[in-house]
């Protein structure tokens, strides 16, 4: 991304309302027995949990599920339960979820999974787990695979969540990949154990770091390390992409030739369960909804920063996750503001991965369409823009008294937003030219009320072949005008 203003918000959290996901997988009851510590028992040196209430939910591959129709998708959701106390609690709270299109099998002989987690003033004190990790039987393996190829025809992706628990044991994970690739339909999976093989053909895997690690048996601490055993994964099991999981370091999006990495979003983390399944579902709903892998990352990276601020196995919404994106865009533009040396240092990386650069410069103080037009056809003759914007002393000098209306910070900022500017860099001197002979734009643009001759830098950027494009105005527009329009 960045997405880079409310419309945009909203339109890709509508794109995602607009997808339809199969997801297949263990199901799990997860259940929350929440209470007080006051005491330590005097039987043993543990707490004593005084309860006060109980809950349950959809766990595993259900919590995946759950957390694709908060987003919006339509999810037909195939799995399978035991035919107990548990399996008719699970059908039930399937059932309850509007939007939800469940296909759970019976499987008399097999334990419906149950994860217990005791909870004191926000914090897990104890998890209990009641399960029986074995594959399913031939009979339920085969209604399984009839149920999975009668839901694909409506999916735009599937989703497959692998806790080890028997439901995509043996053949069934690659007789899934298998009839999805033969309809042209995305496989994202949450990938369990080490035998990454039975995965093979999956468009992305979202390991964490320590699956990754242990897919491998390599290290998986450093960027370098999560790619080098990322790419591993990709060569020996046929996989296109790894989207690596990294906690507090944020994530990685690996392919055959591509890296990219981003930062954790969280500010509090309150409880990560199930934070993985929100992950694969937010990011599964990206690649159905059109988006590209790196913007679903995003997406799935500010999902699972909202929901580790929650407690339980919690469920980001369209609500939770456009007011984050709304959050991370303020951020991401405070981040595009930076000082000279730092765009030179910048700079240098996008010359490195082969982008042209291109330089524009001015005041913009009241932000209007003209200013929208010339930094539109700027960033089209670039494929990164940086901003060279008049500090307040520079553009009063330049402007007169009384100028600029806003503080360079307030103007700053408004440029960063834009999705067309890549960087702003704000200047004291009278001329940009400092600037441009650091930063050695391929491409220089002014308005076209400017002359060549009097373009500042043109001369220089001549020199070493880059080029001058000055840009058609917008009739009617200009700072001066309105500031006096407003005065009278």
């Amino acid at each position: 991304m960045p997405i880079s203003d409310i419309a945009g918000f909203t339109d890709t959290v509508d794109r995602l309302s607009r997808t339809s996901v199969l997801c297949i997988g263990d199901l799990m009851l997860d259940r929350f027995v929440h209470g007080a510590v006051d005491r330590i028992s005097p039987e043993a040196p543990i707490p004593v949990l005084r309860v006060s209430r109980e809950t349950a939910m959809l766990g595993g591959a259900g919590n995946v599920a759950r957390n694709l129709v908060a987003l919006g998708a339509k999810c037909t959701f195939v799995s399978v339960i035991g035919a107990d106390e548990a399996g008719a609690q699970l059908g039930d709270l399937v059932a309850a979820e509007g939007g939800l299109d469940a296909r759970l099998l019976t499987e008399p002989d097999r334990p419906s999974t149950i994860k217990t987690r005791y909870v004191a003033g926000g914090q897990q004190l104890l998890r209990a787990d009641r399960e029986m990790a074995a594959p399913l039987s031939e009979p339920t393996r085969k209604d399984l695979a009839d149920a999975a190829a009668e839901a694909l025809a409506g999916a735009d992706v599937v989703v497959m969540s692998d806790y080890a628990k028997g439901v995509l044991a043996g053949p069934v994970a690659g007789a899934v990949i298998e009839a999805a690739l033969a309809a042209g339909k995305p496989v994202v999976v949450d990938p369990k154990g080490s035998d990454f093989e039975r995965y093979r053909g999956a468009q992305v895997v979202t390991p964490n770091r320590g699956e990754l690690a242990v897919a491998t048996g390599l290290a998986a601490g450093s960027d370098d390390e999560i790619v080098a055993a990322a790419r591993e994964l990709i060569a020996d099991h046929g996989i296109e992409a790894v989207l690596v999981t990294r906690g507090r370091d944020g994530m990685s999006l690996i392919t055959h030739q591509t890296a990219a990495h981003v930062g954790a979003r969280a500010r509090d983390v309150f409880d990560v369960s199930g934070a993985g399944d929100t992950v694969v579902a937010a990011f599964a709903a990206g690649i159905g909804a059109g988006l590209s892998r790196e913007e679903s990352m995003h997406i799935a990276n500010t999902a699972a920063g909202i929901v580790v601020g929650k407690v339980g196995t919690a469920a980001v919404t369209t609500t939770d996750l456009a007011g984050a994106l709304h959050r991370s865009e303020v951020l991401d533009a405070d981040a595009k503001v930076v000082g000279l040396d730092g765009a030179v240092e910048r700079v240098a990386v996008w010359r490195r991965r082969g982008a042209r650069i291109g330089f524009t410069n001015g005041c913009f103080d009241l932000l209007h369409p003209g200013h929208l037009s010339l930094l539109g056809q700027a960033r089209g003759h670039c494929d990164r823009l940086v901003v060279g914007l008049n500090s307040d002393a520079s553009a009063s000098r330049l402007k007169g008294e009384g100028r600029p209306v806003q503080s360079e910070s307030a103007r700053a900022l408004v440029l960063a937003s834009l999705a067309a500017v890549d960087l702003v860099v704000v200047f004291g001197d009278d001329t940009p030219l400092r600037m441009i002979e650091r930063l050695r734009p391929d491409v220089l643009v002014k308005g076209a009320d400017y002359r060549l001759g009097d373009v500042v830098g043109a001369p220089l950027v001549q020199s070493y072949g880059g080029e001058i494009v000055l840009a058609g105005l917008e009739p009617g527009h200009s700072t001066t005008g309105t500031i006096a329009r407003l005065a009278r």
